[in-house]
């Protein structure tokens, strides 16, 4: 996990087109690519942006060391002028995102890069991993925190992730969207998150007897003291066991800054408002019951609809992994190429897939926010050059079906530009804030959506629309294209 030069983190055609382009081209052509998604994952209504940090830090260490170029000269296919190119390598354009923690919706820009043609085309491949990857985990974990409804929720899927960085940056990401910690300790290291964890049922197994094991991890850590209380018979054994030592602490006169039981096994909805009852009638109702057990959104929330007595939930194989919808999905598609009198040339990608169809030109991304509730009316993609005031009307319209259209009056909206510069002319302008105050922007940013939005199911979708402007360029290069 140390810090490396991640240059060859690439699809091969990348680095064929490059020389390509190197052969045939102005290999100083300014173009724009927009990395964007065409949906919401896991049928979500809302997506959270995530891993701009390392983004960064790639394009930072963007350069061709001479063992990269020496391998490259291995496979045969790449010619000496064009290796000797590579080794003065580095990137020079501008990089425009959505800030960490932001919401964001479908087809809208999640980084834009413009660049000399070359090196837009080299960058592709890693900020679609990097970022694909911890939007998505970052989601999933939003919405295993609605399901929630406050109680905490503990990241632990570090054992069950796709490799050492999918665990640690997954763990990155789960923190944005809302955890409250991990048990991941490289990723409390590097990311200054909180650490948190219990102990496995090999604990209790390796003493004599159930009690045994709880008196000593109890003496070990009386201000963390959560007992694993489902190795051996929960209601009969273990919660008993762990009101006995909860006792034994209290007569001692330690007094527990955390302290509780942990259920990993069977009908938790029965077995956690059994064990309440057991610990109040004890004399401990502040007694922390948490739950894991292959847990995600629904099933938490079908917990919460039948009552369990659950406040903190342990979360790992279906968060780190996202099991039910284990990709993103972003894309990095040309939106314009730089014509000689210095003004951008906005380009089409055409489908038979209408969603497919990108959408052209040098654009940014305008939200707009209903005055009176401070919640997310609708995004608009328009030209960098168009101006929008919230003292005149707006009108909107659906790009897809264009008749339908909704008019704001001056006083009742507020707009605000989402995508903010990263690096100009090559040179890194942007700080990326502390992965914590990411944490807390995301959870105002939520804020910002309505309720019919974040459902678990059947989501509101919230509209994303085109100005009139940049809809009108793009039926324009529809007609043309369909006139060839």
């Amino acid at each position: 996990m140390d810090r490396q030069n991640l240059t060859l983190l690439t699809d091969l055609y990348e680095l064929t087109m490059m020389q390509g382009y190197f052969k045939n081209k102005d290999r100083n052509e300014t173009v724009i690519f927009d990395a964007f998604f065409r949906s919401n994952p896991m049928d979500s209504g809302y997506s959270i942006m995530a891993g701009l940090e390392q983004v960064i830090q790639y394009v930072k260490e963007l350069k061709f060391e001479q063992e990269d170029i020496a391998y490259l000269g291995s496979l045969g296919i790449f010619e000496q002028d064009f290796l000797d190119y590579l080794k003065d390598f580095k990137f020079t354009g501008d990089i425009y995102a959505i800030p960490e923690g932001s919401i964001m919706f479908p087809r809208e820009p999640m980084v834009k890069v413009i660049a000399p043609i070359m090196q837009a085309q080299l960058v592709e491949t890693a900020i679609l991993n990097i970022i694909n990857h911890q939007s998505l985990i970052a989601t999933k974990t939003s919405r295993v925190c609605y399901a929630a409804r406050g109680d905490g929720i503990m990241e632990f899927g570090l054992r069950r992730a796709q490799g050492p960085d999918a665990g640690t940056y997954g763990a990155r990401a789960a923190m944005i969207g809302g955890c409250v910690g991990t048990s991941n300790v490289l990723a409390g290291q590097l990311f200054d998150v909180p650490v948190s964890g219990t102990h496995a049922h090999s604990w209790i197994m390796s003493f004599p007897d159930e009690y045994t094991a709880f008196k000593t991890y109890a003496d070990l850590y009386p201000d963390a003291c959560i007992l694993l209380v489902d190795t051996y018979d929960t209601l009969k054994s273990g919660v008993p066991n762990a009101i006995r030592v909860f006792k034994e602490m209290k007569k001692a006169g330690i007094s527990s800054k955390k302290f509780g039981i942990r259920l990993d096994s069977g009908d938790l909805a029965y077995l956690s408002k059994k064990a309440r009852r057991m610990l109040d009638e004890a004399g401990f109702p502040d007694a922390i019951i948490s739950a894991s057990n292959d847990l995600d959104e629904l099933l938490i929330d079908s917990l919460k609809v039948q009552g369990a007595a659950i406040t903190s939930w342990g979360v790992g194989t279906h968060l780190i992994t996202s099991k039910d919808c284990p990709s993103f999905g972003g894309v990095y598609k040309l939106a314009a190429v730089k014509g000689k009198d210095g003004n951008f040339i906005p380009k089409i990608k055409l489908s038979e897939n209408t969603e497919k169809v990108t959408n052209p030109g040098n654009k940014k991304i305008i939200r707009i926010y209903e005055k009176e509730t401070g919640k997310i009316k609708a995004d608009l993609i328009c030209l960098v050059d168009e101006q929008f005031s919230e003292d005149e009307p707006m009108l909107l319209f659906d790009p897809t079906e264009p008749w339908k259209k909704t008019k704001l009056t001056p006083g009742t909206f507020t707009l605000r530009e989402l995508m903010v510069p990263v690096f100009i002319d090559g040179e890194c302008v942007y700080e990326s804030p502390k992965v914590m105050d990411i944490r807390a922007y995301c959870q105002k940013e939520l804020e910002t959506l309505w309720p019919e939005t974040r459902r678990l199911c059947n989501p509101h979708k919230v509209y994303v629309d085109l100005s009139a402007k940049l809809y009108d360029i793009k039926i324009s290069l529809l007609d043309q294209m369909s006139e060839k």
